[in-house]
Order: structure tokens, then sequence, then C-alpha cells
């Protein structure tokens, strides 16, 4: 098992964010990140990357799951976390890590 660091409370705070029929979205984070951490209370969708908007299509988590999911490099600008329900809504978590 490889374990990971969370970043910087204060520059790479964690973040939640409700979802329901309509995709919910994170607030973004700077770029610098390998990854981030996600879980939810519900089954969901998941998007994560610049301007990242949840749709069914996105990848499936089931609740109380953290994932850790890579973020994508782009263009190096603002990054964010989407969500949307499968069936319930619910609330996304989020913690940005690296993984040294």
């Amino acid at each position: 098992m490889e374990l990971l660091n969370p970043l910087s409370k204060t520059d790479f705070p964690a973040k939640s964010v409700a979802y329901t029929g309509t995709a919910g979205n994170t607030d973004t984070w700077n770029a610098g990140p390998e990854g981030v951490v996600v879980w939810s209370d519900q089954a969901c969708y998941i998007e994560v990357g610049e301007g990242a908007v949840a749709t069914t299509a996105s990848t499936p988590v089931p609740p109380f799951t953290p994932i850790p999911f890579k973020v994508p490099q782009g263009t190096g600008g603002l990054w964010r976390v989407s969500a949307i329900m499968v069936s319930t809504g619910g609330t996304i978590y989020c913690k940005p890590i690296n993984s040294q």
C-alpha cells in the first residue's frame, strides 16, 4: 500500500460540496498536487480537472469509500472536483495529496 502525503491546509485545504441531479463543483485549487482523495456520503459520479463537470459518464464512486484520483496536469490552471448523484443527492469531500 502506498502512503499518501496530504498537502498544506493553508495552500490546499480540504473542500466539500453538495450535489444532486445537477453537478456540484468544489471551489478551485491552484495547480501543483499530483492527486486528490475524494469520498462521498452517497454513490456518485466524479470528474477531476480544469473546469471539470461530472456527468453520468464520469467515474462512479461508492459511498464512504475514499478514492485517490490523479489530477490531470492540463494547462497548469485552476482545477476542481465535480460530482453528480447516482440515485440520491449527497456531499463530496476532497483533499489534495502527493504520493511522496
